[in-house]
């Protein structure tokens, strides 16, 4: 059974559905480190951030970014792998 990944409001994963429903153009990524914020001077918080272009079916390109702790990301690779799988299998 499908699980969306914790801490995702609604406007998030509309965001994303909205951008795998498009063609993929491209994807970048990079791994960065919160390191402090106004509110906390030492945070040492590594994240995944993101960016996805795509067209939709007019041609328009758009981008698309987010931001995912490690463990979200890790469970979203964890999906990807499973849909990978059922893939092969067709």
């Amino acid at each position: 059974s499908w699980e969306p990944l914790p801490h995702w409001d609604s406007a998030r994963w509309c965001d994303l559905c909205e951008a795998l429903c498009l063609q993929l153009v491209d994807i970048q990524w990079k791994l960065g480190m919160a390191v402090s914020s106004d509110t906390c001077r030492s945070l040492n918080c590594p994240y995944v951030m993101v960016m996805l272009k795509v067209a939709d079916p007019s041609g328009q390109i758009c981008q698309k970014s987010f931001e995912m702790t490690i463990p979200q990301f890790q469970n979203l690779h964890s999906h990807f792998k499973d849909i990978a799988a059922v893939m092969e299998t067709v």
